[in-house]
């Protein structure tokens, strides 16, 4: 009888970064996005009789791993709830290549400006709820607050960094005015948006999957290391393309066609982010880990419960979901 696969754990191994690599190139496909929701609802359900060894009969392994593929795009790991469509990693592709290179192409006013940033962290926002870790539940009034507080922040950045550079620096420069907001709101809306995680802990489990502690730092860990590797998802495309398209915009046939410069920069953006989406998502583990002795210098309390929890047992590696 065939080895069965096992549907829960991924399919390349995830302590190095090509294995990561490769599971983030296959699972954020963005041609998931377009499959159907009774696509989606049915590779679910073949998932969960997989699991349960009671797929039908004559199910092939390729079924298997296709079905996978979809829930896994479309499904949260935490609460196997269905993700909104355009919060997923998958969409990151398609949605962050038109907002990047709209912000790319228009941003010589500071009402562009404005807009822009309005309608990316707006999508951040969207994209940074939907990967939370679902088991740290955040109020309607806390959202509100986080998505002002992050949208904000991206505008006073971006204003400010336009009226500053615009005195001081020359119109090349003048281009890395978008990555500049970006990074700084992203340093914001993250944080804010997963708040609730920072405040009450995430939770942290044994290596068998038994939750044994909350903790804070855990929850500093993850958020920080998914703060980095959104920065390091849009850097390319917004610090290398303003360098072509300085140098493009010197020849005549580019000056002829402006009206095809957001497009151009548009479908550049995507090449970028076909290739960085997977990488960033690659840097970090998604089954992130600490010590538990860090618990028991930096959150005594915490650590406390834990020895109360496992007694002699306790596990030297605690394992927590970072979110993406």
């Amino acid at each position: 009888m065939p080895e069965r696969l096992k549907i829960d754990e991924p399919l390349w191994d995830q302590s190095t970064f090509v294995g990561r690599f490769k599971h983030f190139l296959w699972v954020t496909d963005p041609r998931t996005c377009v499959v159907s929701e009774e696509a989606l609802d049915n590779a679910k359900v073949l998932v969960e009789q997989y699991r349960k060894g009671s797929e039908p009969p004559g199910t092939t392994l390729e079924q298997i791993i296709y079905a996978k593929k979809l829930y896994e795009s479309a499904f949260h790991p935490d609460s196997g709830e269905k993700q909104n469509v355009f919060g997923r990693m998958s969409f990151q592709v398609p949605g962050g290549m038109a907002i990047t290179g709209a912000m790319l192409q228009w941003y010589r006013t500071a009402t562009a400006v404005v807009f822009w940033q309005w309608v990316n962290q707006s999508f951040n926002a969207l994209v940074n709820y939907t990967n939370r870790n679902a088991k740290s539940p955040t109020t309607t009034t806390q959202l509100i607050v986080a998505y002002l507080s992050a949208t904000g922040s991206a505008m006073v950045t971006a204003l400010g960094c336009k009226y500053y550079w615009t005195k001081r620096a020359s119109p090349f420069v003048q281009r890395y005015v978008p990555f500049a907001a970006v990074a700084a709101a992203n340093c914001v809306n993250i944080p804010l948006m997963r708040q609730n995680e920072l405040i009450y802990g995430i939770d942290c489990s044994d290596a068998n999957g038994n939750v044994v502690a909350q903790s804070r730092f855990a929850a500093v860990k993850g958020i920080t290391q998914v703060v980095i590797s959104r920065i390091v998802m849009c850097a390319p495309g917004m610090l290398i393309l303003p360098v072509i398209m300085e140098r493009l915009e010197k020849y005549r046939w580019m000056q002829r066609i402006t009206v095809l410069h957001g497009p151009f920069q548009v479908l550049a953006v995507g090449c970028f982010l076909s290739f960085m989406v997977p990488t960033a998502c690659a840097l970090y583990p998604q089954r992130c880990s600490i010590n538990a002795t860090t618990l028991e210098w930096l959150e005594p309390d915490e650590y406390k419960k834990l020895t109360n929890k496992c007694g002699a047992n306790i596990p030297e590696v605690l394992y927590f979901n970072k979110g993406l």
